[in-house]
C-alpha cells in the first residue's frame, strides 16, 4: 500500500491524499468517480481510499488496513478503520470485544449491480457494486457512513431497509445444537474449519460461544456461516449463541465508551429479539435453541436496573413469541443480582449465563439461589480474557461450564 496525491480539488479543510492498493487498483482500471463527498469542517482533513475503481472518502484519522499485507489483523467495528481485502483465515482478536462506530470492510465480489440495504437495528449497511462488497458499521454518525458510502458512487439514498424475509433461513439443526454439558468457550470472531478441528481433536471443549449479531458486535465474523456452523455440529461441537444488543450503558464492561445503551427498553428490547431470531435461523438455529442476549456488566440500581430488567423482559417476551428459548449473560453482582432481587416482577430467562472469574469449573455459585435456572438451565463463564494453545493453534478465548438440556 502507498499513498499518492489526488488530481482531484482540494476542498477547505481537507486533505487530497489517496491511499491506493497498486495492484488490485491497476486491476481495475479507472477509478469511479465520487458523486459526493462526506462533509468537511474547518478542524478535519479527509484521505481518498481507492480499491478496485471505488474511491471511498474517511476522515484523516481512520486507520486503513491492506488485509493481504496485515491477514492476521482482527477486523472490528468498534474502531474508525477501514479494511480493504479479505480477511485473514486466522484473525489475532481478544477474547471479547463490544461496541459501535463508524467502519467499513471493503471486500472483493463477483461483479453484481449496485445495491445497498440497512439494518437499523445492527447498526449496519451493506453494498454491492461492480467487484465488491462492503459492510459498513455505524454508531452514532450515521450521516458519516452515508457520506462515506455515497463517495465512492454506491446509492445509498436509496437504501432498502432489511427484512427478515431478505435474509433465506438454513435449515434448522437439531433442537440440541444448543445443549450440552461440559467445558466450553467463547470468542470474539468464529474460528477457521482448521482452527476447530485443531481443537476438536485437542482441547477439553466441546461447545463454543459464537456472536451471532447486534449493534453491539464488534468483532467481524467471516467464518461464521450456516454451512460452518453445520460442519461443527456434525463434528461434534455444540454452541451457545450470543446476541449483542444495547448495553445498560455505554463504557460497562468491554464497552469502554463505545456501546449504544437501552433508552427504550420495550421497544428496543423486542426489535433485538426479532433481529436476534432473523440472525439465528440464517445459521440454521431454529425454534425451541436458546439465544442468549449479552449484557455487560452496570452498577445496578435505581433507572438502570429498571432499564435492564424491562430490556431483557421485552426480549424473553418476544423470543418466546417466535418459538425460541430466552439466555441472559450477565455479571453475578449487576444482571444475575437484579434478576434474583426482582424474580417475582420480571419474566426471567429460561438460562442464565452467569461470569464470575474465579477460575472455578462448576455451575454452581453461593450468589444463586438453588431454587432458580436448577434444571440444567446454566452456563458459568469461570475465566475471562485468556489465550490457550490446542493443536498449535492458539486463540484468545473465555471459558465456560455449560449444563444447559
Amino acid at each position: 500500500m502507498h499513498a499518492v496525491r489526488s488530481s482531484h480539488p482540494r476542498r477547505k479543510g481537507a486533505r487530497a491524499l489517496t491511499v491506493l492498493l497498486a495492484a488490485a487498483a491497476l486491476a481495475a482500471g479507472p477509478l469511479v468517480p465520487a458523486s459526493s463527498a462526506p462533509r468537511t469542517g474547518d478542524a478535519e482533513d479527509f484521505t481518498q481510499v481507492a480499491y478496485r475503481g471505488y474511491i471511498f472518502t474517511v476522515p484523516d484519522s481512520w486507520r486503513i488496513v491492506d488485509l493481504k499485507k496485515h491477514p492476521d489483523t482482527c477486523v472490528r467495528f468498534d474502531r474508525h478503520a477501514v479494511y480493504l481485502g479479505t480477511p485473514g483465515t486466522d484473525q489475532n482478536c481478544p477474547a471479547r470485544a463490544s461496541g459501535r462506530t463508524e467502519a467499513l470492510l471493503v471486500q472483493p465480489a463477483p461483479v453484481a449491480p449496485r445495491a445497498v440495504t440497512e439494518n437499523p437495528t445492527a447498526r449496519t449497511y451493506r453494498a454491492t457494486a461492480d467487484r465488491i462488497a462492503v459492510t459498513a458499521a455505524y454508531g452514532y454518525d450515521r450521516a458519516r457512513i452515508q457520506d462515506v458510502l455515497s463517495s465512492a458512487g454506491l446509492p445509498v439514498a436509496a437504501a432498502r431497509r432489511e427484512e427478515p424475509a431478505q435474509q433465506r433461513a438454513a435449515a434448522p439443526l437439531p433442537k440440541d445444537a444448543t445443549s450440552f454439558r461440559g467445558e466450553g468457550f467463547d470468542a470474539c470472531t468464529a474460528p477457521s474449519q482448521s482452527a476447530m478441528d485443531a481443537w476438536r481433536d485437542d482441547s477439553p471443549y466441546g461447545a463454543i460461544g459464537v456472536y451471532i449479531g447486534g449493534l453491539n458486535r464488534a468483532c467481524a465474523q467471516q467464518h461464521l456461516t450456516a454451512d460452518w456452523v453445520r460442519t461443527q455440529y456434525t463434528r461434534g461441537w455444540r454452541f451457545f449463541p450470543l446476541y449483542v444488543g444495547r448495553q445498560p450503558s455505554s463504557d460497562g464492561g468491554s464497552c469502554g465508551g463505545g456501546c449504544a445503551a437501552i433508552t427504550s427498553p420495550v421497544s428496543q428490547g423486542t426489535a433485538g429479539a426479532d433481529d436476534a431470531v432473523k440472525q439465528a435461523a440464517a445459521l440454521g438455529f431454529g425454534k425451541g435453541t436458546v439465544l442468549y442476549l449479552d449484557l455487560e456488566h452496570y452498577e445496578p440500581g435505581g433507572k438502570v436496573t429498571d432499564s435492564v430488567l424491562a430490556y431483557l423482559q421485552a426480549y424473553t417476551v418476544r423470543l418466546h413469541a417466535l418459538g425460541y428459548r430466552s439466555g441472559a449473560y450477565g455479571n453475578t453482582s449487576s444482571l444475575v443480582s437484579d434478576l434474583i432481587a426482582n424474580k417475582s416482577r420480571v419474566t426471567l430467562p429460561d438460562v442464565i449465563h452467569f461470569a464470575r472469574w474465579n477460575r472455578v469449573s462448576s455451575t454452581s455459585d453461593s450468589s444463586i439461589p438453588s431454587t432458580l435456572w436448577n434444571k440444567h438451565q446454566r452456563v458459568h463463564q469461570y475465566v475471562g480474557d485468556t489465550t490457550e494453545t490446542h493443536g498449535g493453534v492458539r486463540i484468545s478465548i473465555d471459558r465456560d461450564r455449560l449444563d444447559v438440556d
